[in-house]
Parts: C-alpha cells; structure tokens; sequence
C-alpha cells in the first residue's frame, strides 16, 4: 500500500469513529455495541498476529497488556456511555486533546521529559478550547456537560496509558500490543454489558449492525494499522498533522451526516483546541528552524557592507 493512501485512511478512519460509535448504541445499547466491537477486534487481531507470526503471548509482556488493556476498557467504556449524551464531532474535538495530555503527563513521570514555554502555550490554548466546549454544553443540557467530562475522562485514561506503557519500556510488536490488550479489555467489557444490561437483543437495526462491525474491523484493527504503517515511513510533524484534521473534518461529517449542531462557541472551542495542538506539536519546530532575531540582523548588516565587485 502507497504511504499517502494509509495516510488518507487513518484521517478517514479516525474521522468516522465518532459517529460509527453513536450509531453502534441505537437499537441495543451502548454496552453492547462495545462489547461487541472489541469482541470483534480482539478474534481479528489474534488472527492476523498469527497469520504474520507475530507471538503475542510472551510472559515478559503480560503487564504492558495489562496496562493498554485498562486503558482500552476505561478510555472504550467513557466514551461510549459520552456518545449518547453529545453530538459525535464534538468527541473528536475533545480527543484531539491526547497528545497535550500525553505530553503533559509524560513530564511527570517520564526521565528527560519536559514541557517548554511553546509546547505550554499550547497546553494553555488547548485547554480553553476545551473550557468553551464544556461551557458551550452546560448551557445546553446537564447531560451534555457530564457527556464532555466523560469524554475528558477517556482522554486522560487514554493518555496515561499510553505513557506508562512507555515507562515500562517492553519492546513488544504493535500488532501484539493491540492484540494482547484487546484480549485483556473485552471480557472487562463483556463483563461490564452481563452485569449491568445482559439482554441480548433480539434484532438489530442495520445501521447499528454495520456500526458495530465497522468498528470491529476497519476501527480496532486497520486504523491501529495504517497509523503504525504511517508512523514508521512518514516524519513526525506529517503525522501530528492528523490530529489536526481529524476533529475539523468529525464535526464536518457529524453536522452533515447526522444532523448535529455547529453553535458559535463549539466552533471557537474547536479552533482553540486545534491551534493549541498546533502550537504544541508543531511550535518548537518552526521555532528551531527560524534564526534568532540576532543573527538574521548580522546577516542582513553584512549583506549591505558588501561591495559590488564582493557580491560579483
């Protein structure tokens, strides 16, 4: 597969997760369409470790498992319960949020880790997007409001795992890691449906049924795919470019496809999280490529002392 059509199909793919995951709760339930799905992903990615002999089962590994496995439970049920209560772009919005909540936590607990001024603006940016959504929802309904924090909440499980597994410094396959996490979330998840639904349904709508299966397949398994394809050929700054677009183009698909609201104040919490994931993927890096102010004043002196015969 060419590197611009996995590029291309992580942005689509994590575009429509939003909205494959509210969809996937109409008809049986929330509980159920998660269970489902990562029932699905788990049997998937087991099969295709096999097929690539990858070995998943490796003692030395069960911890890290662990931790993406709650990770994927905490992050997967929040997010779930979330889709019900708020419009489907907005969880997108929120969960553009990761890589500052991730960078933030991996100060504190990673060695030689740590947070400029830039990368701080951005944290600051970033989290008065998200005041203005969260604003934006109370004044809407209660429910919207514990929706966004819910979403908030996945995102910091979300990100806390992702840095610990980094911590614990496991060099494991990522085909492995997504299989021997989903294996260790979904019966959580199964649990989780038995214990507080456990009405299996008797029919299914289709448009929840091919939800469900989207996500199982295309969400939990290709999407973990593409985007580890992407990030081994293509530098960093092109891959933080995805979460930038990701959000813009979920609120697009979500007012389009779904009928959901675009107010004023969504849209400039949107546009404040985006530019402080900008500033905060991208911020140091222009910084570092643009001279200090001092040596382009040299240059620009020197280039006027020059004679015409030294320019010739």
């Amino acid at each position: 597969m060419s590197v611009p059509a996995a590029y291309l199909g992580v942005i689509l793919i994590w575009a429509t997760t939003p909205l494959a995951i509210q969809w996937s709760g109409e008809g049986p339930g929330f509980l159920f369409g998660v269970a489902a799905r990562m029932a699905i992903g788990t049997v998937l990615a087991l099969a295709v470790a096999r097929l690539c002999g990858v070995r998943v089962w490796r003692r030395d590994a069960l911890v890290v498992y662990a931790v993406v496995g709650l990770g994927i439970y905490g992050a997967m049920l929040s997010t779930y319960w979330a889709a019900q209560q708020i419009p489907s772009g907005w969880i997108s919005v929120i969960f553009g949020f990761t890589p500052i909540a991730t960078g933030a936590m991996a100060a504190l607990w990673l060695p030689g880790q740590g947070l400029t001024r830039v990368r701080l603006a951005g944290a600051l940016l970033g989290a008065g997007g998200l005041a203005a959504i969260f604003g934006g929802g109370a004044s809407a309904h209660g429910q919207a409001a514990a929706g966004i924090a819910a979403v908030l909440l996945a995102t910091l499980i979300h990100a806390a795992s992702a840095v610990w597994t980094k911590r614990l410094g496991a060099h494991v396959r990522p085909l492995a890691l997504v299989a021997g996490g989903l294996a260790l979330s979904t019966p959580l998840l199964v649990a989780t449906w038995a214990v507080f639904d456990g009405n299996w349904p008797a029919s299914l709508p289709e448009r929840a049924l091919a939800s469900i299966l989207y996500l199982g397949v295309i969400g939990s398994v290709l999407g973990f795919s593409l985007y580890y394809y992407v990030l081994g050929r293509v530098d960093a700054t092109r891959v933080a470019l995805i979460t930038l677009i990701t959000p813009v183009a979920a609120l697009l698909l979500g007012h389009r496809l779904n009928d959901e609201p675009l107010s004023l104040l969504v849209v400039s919490g949107a546009g404040l999280v985006i530019t402080g994931l900008a500033v905060f993927e991208l911020g140091d890096r222009v910084a570092r490529s643009v001279p200090p102010m001092e040596l382009r004043i040299r240059s620009e002196t020197e280039d006027r002392d020059e004679t015409p015969a030294e320019r010739a």
